[in-house]
């Protein structure tokens, strides 16, 4: 559990720093996430993001595994 932590807290301490960079990343804004917007309402639906995102960790998963 220790560990865990420990990788966890060093991925947060990376993403922090790479902030700046990583904000330009157009994750949130691909083709085929959704954005519904009303008046006093905003539905943010980001889909082609989360299926990107799990593509990318189910690869470094795998690889770490091996």
């Amino acid at each position: 559990m220790a560990r865990i932590l420990i990788f966890c807290g060093i991925c947060f301490l990376l993403a922090g720093l790479l902030w700046p960079w990583l904000r330009q990343i157009p994750l949130g804004r691909l083709p085929g996430d959704i954005v519904i917007e009303k008046e006093n309402f905003r539905l943010f639906l980001p889909v082609t993001s989360s299926i990107l995102i799990s593509l990318v960790l189910s690869l470094l998963f795998y690889l770490f595994r091996k």
